[in-house]
């Protein structure tokens, strides 16, 4: 096989991956309760606004970097890159579920893998030294394990995409057949964010999204939720 890097992407970014991502919605319930996704349109326009306007600046921006400071074996940036990670989600049940997405990752990988750095991180979590965020855990492994970094960043979106639209079907609902629609339009949404993303001005990581905050804290107090965030 001539991309050898294959299955251990597939691995990696599998939305089916045992950490619980399944259970958080980021937000979204809160906007099908107050009727502002409610439809395909208005679901497709959620999920590009929150990979364009939100990941890109924060989570997937936050991947590549991480990816990057693996690659240099830099242990002290990867602990900075983890504590402005979690500086930077306002929301608590979007800090929380970061945390806990990326500390079952590694407990996952590490059962295989014996890296030294990512040994190193996951001590670091252990001993609260780091917070042990998904996308700082993703771009870490994701290095380690030779997956080239636009194919790595291109799985982390379209890992995104799947959540969001999977939580669409559930809540609004909508159709299968429709859900797969807008997969399938966000393609070449993706292989833009992908180049943007690896190019990114470094000021603007973490860019804030004052709306998105707003309605992960509003979800704490939903009359009834299905999901954890």
């Amino acid at each position: 096989m001539a991309a050898g890097f294959l299955g251990s992407l597939l691995h990696l970014a599998d939305p089916t991956l045992p950490i619980g991502g399944y259970t958080h919605s980021n937000g979204l319930e809160t906007y099908v309760q107050l009727g502002l996704v409610n439809n395909v349109s208005s679901a497709e326009m959620f999920v590009q606004h929150m990979l364009g306007n939100n990941l890109q600046y924060n989570d997937a921006a936050f991947v590549c970097l991480a990816y990057r400071a693996a690659a240099a074996g830099d242990l002290a940036a990867l602990l900075s890159l983890d504590e402005e990670a979690a500086a930077l989600k306002m929301p608590r049940e979007i800090r929380q579920a970061s945390q806990k997405l990326g500390v079952r990752l590694m407990k996952i990988f590490s059962r295989q893998q014996s890296y030294v750095l990512a040994q190193q991180y996951e001590a670091a979590t252990i001993a609260k030294k780091a917070e042990g965020h998904y996308s700082i855990a993703y771009g870490l492994y994701a290095c380690l394990m030779g997956v080239p970094l636009p194919e790595a960043l291109y799985a982390f979106y379209y890992n995104a995409a799947v959540g969001m639209v999977t939580n669409a079907v559930k809540l609004v609902p909508l159709g299968q057949l429709d859900g797969q629609d807008v997969l399938f339009r966000m393609q070449p949404v993706i292989r833009s964010l992908v180049n943007t993303t690896m190019e990114l001005d470094r000021d603007l990581v973490g860019v804030c999204n004052i709306g998105f905050d707003i309605r992960c804290m509003q979800h704490e107090q939903l009359y009834s939720r299905l999901y954890m965030s």
